[in-house]
């Protein structure tokens, strides 16, 4: 049997998953998570053979999963299974170490041929994301300092570098606090910070600012 662990933050999605992976004869669901850090913390419990992980959960992204993963249990393969066709989103995935990758609008059969190439010791790519590698390896472009951040997120980090509170993010955005807090938290957890000096030093480091 070839043990699982689930992370989405979609209850409903993550239920049906489930469901769907247990009655397929040769997949047993050991664990789920909705979201990031608990993800992890399943995850180095339980030893999974497969992490089935999303990229957009709270606390800690998909993305960063697949790194902590492939670092701290490199026995536990990691699958990406996710809404997002963004080329940037299939680079680094590759680069953070997963086995595979798919969009949710995958066949049943994909998913499982997937899991069980993976558990085999082989990878998987969905049609979508092995054209985008293939297009990167012909025409390799230099890593982006921005991660995975949104064109908003990007504007976000910029102000907190510049030193803006909460308060004044939010009226310069013309958004609520709370959705800039809520912003906030999801530029720290795509690019690996804990808090907004750790942010102002990544800048840096990568040259984002001087």
């Amino acid at each position: 049997m070839i043990r699982l662990l689930i992370a989405d933050d979609h209850t409903v999605l993550r239920e049906c998953l489930v469901a769907m992976l247990r009655a397929s004869g040769d997949c047993v669901v050991v664990g789920e998570a909705g979201d990031g850090i608990s993800a992890v913390e399943q995850a180095l419990a339980l030893k999974p053979d497969i992490a089935v992980i999303d990229i957009s959960m709270p606390r800690l992204s998909g993305i960063d999963v697949v790194r902590r993963l492939t670092e701290e249990l490199p026995r536990t393969k990691v699958l990406v299974l996710t809404m997002h066709e963004e080329d940037e989103y299939a680079v680094q995935v590759v680069r953070a170490g997963a086995s595979g990758y798919l969009v949710k609008n995958t066949a049943t059969d994909e998913l499982l041929t997937a899991i069980r190439t993976i558990a085999a010791g082989g990878v998987y790519f969905g049609p979508y994301a092995t054209k985008i590698l293939a297009s990167q390896l012909k025409h390799p472009q230099p890593e982006d300092p921005y991660g995975a951040l949104s064109d908003r997120e990007r504007e976000v980090l910029h102000l907190v570098v510049d030193g803006l509170t909460i308060k004044e993010i939010a009226n310069r955005l013309d958004i609520s606090a709370k959705a800039a807090e809520n912003r906030r938290s999801r530029v720290l957890a795509k690019l690996g910070v804990r808090n907004s000096a750790e942010l102002v030093r990544y800048a840096v480091r990568k040259r984002i600012v001087e």
